[in-house]
């Protein structure tokens, strides 16, 4: 899934600040819990579809809204229509001072740099040559800068080619050199190109694709709920690292993506047999460095002003909902 990090857009912007008050009320009901997503359920979501499942046999009342966009997502947990939120609203907080906190990492970024090694071989073999990414602003964009800036190399020029699916068939029809492109599409280039095409080493770069954040007064009125949700998330993701496969089992125990053709059921195994190895799932739910690692690339993409090095984790982040878990389940 490409991603596309512009900052605060202009739309957010606008809806927040027409939030007359950022003063936390309970979305709807005090025994519910409201978590806005920004897009439609898919076979990406399951993971966590599932987690609150369990967190409901736990006896917590979740209720999940697919909203069209992260950014609505985001309005309606400022605005108190929701309780948590899916996605990194880095700039959120620091240009708007909304007062939420990231309080889970669900993902990791998982892009692959990918050559034609006719031409190159190495990150070296890239400094004054052009590459294809995403979108300007975009996650694909900021690993792409980052890893030059890492190796010490410039390129020619960055050209925006939209879709990782179009970035892989420009690589297969030689109109593109270098490109970056997600596990999916990686692994169409290599299945219709084997050899043609190398990945180079992406060492460092871990930032946060989707994590899970909140209004800081919901964390602290419903704290055990908010603890019942990470311990089940946790367990979760350790179950999916360990065994893939399962997710497909769960799906089918809590009736999830029902509409699901048949003949697309193997993907659920397939996306997380492909994402599982990567790392893209944190056993452990975040830390401290892992905000640290955000703070840089999130500086690098346009989302997040002045030097990442002064950032306090704590101005973004809070880890108390997570450390409580972590001391019940243990640590991986």
């Amino acid at each position: 899934m490409d991603m596309r990090i512009t900052g605060l857009k202009g739309s957010l912007l606008a809806g927040v600040l027409a939030v007359a008050s950022f003063a936390w009320s309970p979305a709807v009901s005090a025994d519910e819990v409201h978590v806005a997503f920004g897009d439609i359920a898919t076979v990406e979501s399951l993971n966590f579809l599932i987690a609150f499942e369990r967190a409901k046999e736990r006896g917590v009342d979740v209720k999940v809204t697919f909203f069209k966009s992260e950014d609505v997502a985001a309005q309606a947990v400022v605005g108190g229509e929701a309780d948590i939120g899916v996605g990194t609203p880095y700039a959120l907080i620091q240009k708007v001072k909304a007062p939420i906190r990231l309080f889970y990492q669900m993902s990791a970024l998982r892009f692959f740099p990918n050559v034609n090694t006719e031409f190159y071989k190495s990150w070296k073999d890239l400094d004054g040559q052009e590459i294809a990414v995403h979108a300007r602003g975009s996650g694909t964009e900021a690993i792409m800068k980052l890893m030059a800036q890492k190796n010490g190399i410039t390129y020619s020029n960055i050209s925006y080619v939209p879709g990782a699916e179009v970035r892989a068939g420009a690589l297969l029809q030689g109109n593109v050199k270098a490109s970056i492109v997600d596990s999916t599409n990686k692994k169409m280039v290599e299945e219709k190109a084997p050899g043609k095409f190398a990945v180079l080493p992406m060492e460092g770069v871990n930032a946060t694709d989707e994590a899970l954040y909140a209004n800081t007064e919901f964390l602290t009125a419903q704290a055990e709920d908010v603890q019942i949700i990470v311990e089940e998330l946790l367990k979760t993701w350790r179950e999916i690292n360990a065994n893939p496969a399962v997710v497909g089992d769960l799906r089918k125990k809590y009736n999830l993506l029902p509409d699901l053709p048949a003949e697309l059921e193997p993907e659920v195994t397939a996306y997380y047999e492909e994402s599982v190895p990567t790392g893209a799932f944190p056993n452990n739910g975040g830390s401290e460095q892992a905000a640290k690692d955000d703070f840089e690339f999130y500086a690098l993409a346009g989302q997040i002003e002045g030097d990442p090095a002064t950032l306090k984790v704590e101005d973004f982040w809070t880890f108390e909902p997570l450390n409580k878990a972590l001391a019940k389940v243990g640590t991986q």
